[in-house]
């Protein structure tokens, strides 16, 4: 079973830096597309990046200019790092990584908690 591991949360103060990391565990598996979701209150998890296998990334508005996605493809790796962190980027942040195994299947990391606060 493909398992995902994120490191790298934690507690920084307006306006500093952080950077996520996410290692899947099979590197002998074809990975497509790897991002990162955050989740606050509600059920929904937020797209916040993505990353395609040729390594095009996608941002949401609200961290576009802020945050960079980046991925080593031999080591089934995928990184965010955060820059001028807000308020409002507290939240849980979740890997995601799509591959492909018979089919295509997606895969979640458990998550990994940033609280940016002063």
């Amino acid at each position: 079973q493909v398992q995902l591991v994120e490191s790298g949360g934690g507690l920084v103060q307006p306006g500093n830096s952080l950077r996520l990391s996410c290692e899947v565990s099979e590197t002998m598996i074809s990975i497509k597309d790897m991002g990162w979701y955050r989740q606050t209150l509600g059920p929904e998890r937020e797209l916040v990046a993505v990353i395609s296998s040729g390594g095009d990334p996608k941002y949401s508005d609200s961290v576009k200019g802020r945050f960079t996605i980046s991925r080593e493809n031999a080591r089934n790796a995928v990184h965010l790092q955060m820059n001028s962190l807000n308020s409002e980027d507290t939240a849980s942040y979740y890997c995601n990584a799509s591959y492909e195994a018979g089919g295509i299947f997606a895969a979640w990391g458990k998550g990994t908690q940033v609280t940016v606060s002063s």
